[in-house]
């Protein structure tokens, strides 16, 4: 069978069905409820086995670690030496879906935030092993299929240290205790491993009886983690998760490519005396609030005073807010989902609600939501744009300014922990007048967008005011929209549509589009047009001035779930096919060869067979609802000329997006 037979069958390499890393591996929020619970992550932990890894955020509990070859009703807590308990009322099994909690303190008494990291057994990601100590050198049978890139040890039947061997850039491994925040413990740094191969793993080789004593018929169990080995994606190649090392410069600072953006991040120094630390997307890994947590420490969850590590589109970067000419070893875990979505309202939802004015306020949106546009429909107010990238930081879609931050705007949970983002399914709004998102009894609206292959991306740069600049994004098509504002400075938003031959304009005003300049969108010399990969900046200060700070929101034609489109205008009605079976549920549109608002509709506030209300994103205007301008039709939507908005005046050209 052919490659491309196989990705036509929905078949990986050799003919097996595609892993994805969010077949794998879940960062899973929940507030516990003190009853029996359910937690519905989506990894198959009863069909192949795996690692939950449970921690309180707001309470000085212990991290719990279980997993299926030890069984479940038992523990480990990783910030201390004790051996595995017994924890009846834990983790009690492991489902096809997730896994079950009883009433336990530590994993479910009512009311603290917790989060679950989850682990499935797959090759070439992750493997538990457990085995029985010899006190000699034995080889361990494992099933990674691939070198470990760390492994993490346990005695279980008795008192010992966490042991971790972990990976280094130059191939060669560090010996660590989890549970403490000592440095390199056994041999000298850089040693190497006997026994350590795709296949088995001797315990004794670096730390001797503490990962193979025989005292008692010691038992233990292994974690193990691979490096860049392949194995996901439609092809079978992709990487998911990275093993490695880094040394920050003078300045504290170092940037690690990985060649996918990081979900999850755990490191610590190897050569001085600090905590373990571990970050992931949910909670906070982003330009504005990174809330560690410490695997050696029962400690609640932290914020750093500067972002110590920031996910970029190809990795991320340490700061030096913790180090200076540091050396730290790292597990990292990429981004998802890296399916390409199949309905729109899996990866988008418009989600109308009343202000209540009670702070850190959840809008559950009902999708796990990486960007949103939200407003008050009926005052004149800002239409905020922001994601879980840039925290509880915030843009206008309608006006220039820099980054803003409102301390009651864009909230945090009840329990002040994590970021405005840090929900499963929606985010925090708290009771700021300044951003008027949660004033009492008004009504409001906002676009819950999750980030997905063919749909949508977000990115955060730097500018280098350099020509011909490439911007790395993992949208895996090329975009067809795109808009782009400076988070450092005053600046008008930058707007590229791909569609004929390239146009560009600006999000916050009505003028009409134009072609493209080399200077923004271009190698200084001509337009370069985006690729599945990147897209291309000049030295204009709306898209690479040197040292600003930037975002950048990406769009794409995805069968079935999102169209860029074009169209020109017939002076009465027509219909535009999207390629959908169930109509548009958000159409954005603006004109093209003349100044023009770019315009919004949406099923939350009604398109209809009559009126429908529309915001302006340009402006800060209150919603309209006294026309018809837009239709209800299966495959797209049908648009009617109507003098208030202008959006099918006969020979006028158009373009814009809509989401099934």
């Amino acid at each position: 069978m052919s490659s491309t037979q196989q990705l036509l069958l929905g078949e990986g390499a050799g003919g097996s069905a595609p892993v994805y890393i969010e077949d794998v591996f879940s960062t899973y929020l929940y507030t516990g409820t003190g009853s029996a619970l359910s937690i519905v992550n989506n990894i198959d932990l009863a069909g192949d086995g795996g690692l939950v890894w449970i921690k309180t955020r707001t309470i000085s509990y212990n991290h719990t670690l279980v997993d299926t070859q030890t069984g479940a009703q038992k523990r480990i807590a990783s910030d201390t030496a004790d051996p595995q308990t017994a924890y009846t009322a834990g983790v009690t099994s492991f489902n096809s879906d997730g896994f079950s909690l009883g009433t336990g303190t530590l994993v479910n008494s009512s009311g603290p935030n917790r989060v679950s990291w989850t682990f499935r057994k797959q090759p070439k990601f992750f493997d538990v092993v457990t085995y029985t100590g010899t006190n000699s050198s034995q080889n361990v049978p494992h099933n990674l299929g691939a070198v470990p890139g760390v492994i993490i040890y346990k005695r279980t039947s008795g008192t010992a240290n966490w042991c971790v061997l972990a990976r280094k850039n130059d191939g060669t491994y560090e010996s660590l205790y989890l549970n403490t925040t000592g440095a390199t413990q056994y041999t000298a740094p850089n040693a190497t491993v006997a026994g350590l191969t795709s296949t088995t793993f001797d315990p004794s080789a670096i730390f001797g009886g503490e990962t193979n004593g025989v005292a008692d018929g010691d038992q233990y169990v292994a974690y193990l983690f691979a490096h860049n080995a392949g194995g996901f994606g439609l092809t079978g190649t992709d990487n998911v998760i990275s093993c490695g090392s880094f040394t920050t410069n003078g300045s504290g600072s170092a940037t690690v490519n990985l060649g996918y953006e990081p979900q999850y991040l755990l490191f610590k120094a190897t050569n001085v005396t600090q905590d373990w630390f571990v970050l992931d997307t949910m909670r906070g890994f982003s330009y504005g609030d990174s809330c560690p947590l410490y695997p050696n420490l029962d400690s609640v969850e932290g914020s750093f005073s500067v972002d110590a590590a920031l996910p970029t589109a190809t990795g991320f970067v340490f700061n030096g807010s913790l180090s200076l000419s540091k050396t730290y070893i790292y597990i990292a875990i990429r981004r998802g989902p890296m399916k390409v979505p199949t309905t729109g309202t899996s990866v988008f939802q418009p989600v109308t609600y009343t202000g209540t004015n009670v702070d850190n306020r959840l809008v559950d949106t009902g999708i796990v939501t990486d960007a949103i546009i939200a407003r008050q429909r009926a005052a004149v107010v800002d239409t905020i744009i922001s994601n879980r990238l840039q925290a509880d930081y915030m843009n206008f879609t309608n006006l220039p300014d820099d980054n803003k931050s409102y301390a009651d705007g864009l909230d945090t949970a009840p329990d002040g922990k994590g970021t405005s983002f840090s929900s499963m399914t929606g985010f925090y709004v708290g009771n700021s007048a300044s951003t008027n998102l949660n004033q009492a009894s008004t009504a409001q609206l906002a676009y819950a967008f999750r980030r997905a292959p063919s749909f949508m991306d977000v990115v955060m740069y730097t500018g280098t005011g350099v020509t011909n600049r490439t911007v790395t994004h993992n949208l895996t098509v090329a975009p067809e929209l795109l808009f782009v504002k400076s988070r450092s400075n005053i600046q008008a938003w930058s707007a590229l549509c791909t569609l004929n031959s390239g146009l560009q304009g600006q999000l916050n005003t009505t003028a009409a589009l134009e072609a493209p300049s080399a200077a923004k969108w271009g190698n200084g010399s001509v337009y370069v047009a985006p690729t599945a990969s990147v897209f291309t900046v000049g030295t204009d200060n709306e898209t690479n001035a040197s040292g600003w700070t930037y975002v950048a929101y990406l769009f794409a034609t995805c069968a079935g779930v999102s169209k860029v489109f074009s169209y020109t205008g017939n002076g009465s009605s027509q219909t535009i096919n999207c390629g959908f079976t169930g109509g548009a549920r958000f159409i954005l549109i603006k004109r093209r060869d003349s100044t023009g608002n770019w315009f919004v509709w949406d099923t939350a506030r009604g398109i209809v067979a009559g009126n429908d209300p529309y915001i302006r994103l340009n402006l800060s205007d209150a919603e309209v609802t006294s026309n018809d301008t837009i239709d209800t039709d299966s495959t797209g939507f049908v648009v009617n000329q109507v003098t208030a908005t202008n959006v099918n005046v006969t020979s006028a050209t158009y373009i814009g997006l809509a989401i099934a």
